[in-house]
C-alpha cells in the first residue's frame, strides 16, 4: 500500500508539471540552449549543473560536477526548493521532456535564471563533451 503512495504521488507530481508546462511552456526565465551555448555556460564554475534524471541514469554518466535531483521523486520539490535562487541552473534530463517540466516548476518557484539543454544528456553524448561515469 505505501508503493501504492508513493507511485501515485509521482504521477499527480508528474500530471501537474505536464499542466503547468501545457499552460505557459515558455516561462519567462527559462532559456532552451543548445549543445555548444550550454558548454559555454557549463565552463562558468558560478552555474550549477541540474541533472534531473534517475539516481540510475546518473550513476550510469552525467556531466562532470552536476547535482542530481530526480524530477520523478516524490520530494523532487522540496528539495529543489532549498536550492539558492540567485544561481543560474543549467538543467538538463536525457532528452528534454523532463528537465522542461523541471524548469517550469522551478520558474513558478522563483527560479530566476534557468537554462534547458534542448537536446539534452543524449545530445551533449551524442556531441562528445565531457562526461564522468
Amino acid at each position: 500500500m505505501k508503493r501504492f503512495w508513493f507511485c501515485l504521488r509521482r504521477v499527480a507530481l508528474a500530471a501537474f508539471c505536464l499542466l503547468a508546462v501545457a499552460a505557459d511552456t515558455k516561462p519567462a526565465s527559462v532559456r532552451r540552449a543548445g549543445v555548444d551555448e550550454f558548454a559555454k555556460l557549463w565552463q562558468d564554475k558560478q552555474n550549477v549543473v541540474l541533472d534531473v534524471r534517475t539516481s540510475k541514469e546518473f550513476a550510469a554518466s552525467h556531466i562532470p560536477g552536476a547535482l542530481n535531483l530526480d524530477f520523478l521523486a516524490a520530494d523532487f520539490e522540496a528539495k529543489v526548493s532549498k536550492l539558492d535562487k540567485s544561481k543560474t541552473y543549467l538543467v538538463h534530463c536525457a532528452s528534454g521532456g523532463r528537465s522542461a517540466m523541471a524548469c517550469s516548476l522551478m520558474s513558478r518557484l522563483g527560479f530566476p535564471s534557468l537554462v534547458d539543454l534542448a537536446p539534452g544528456f543524449k545530445g551533449w553524448e551524442k556531441a562528445g563533451k565531457p562526461v564522468e561515469k
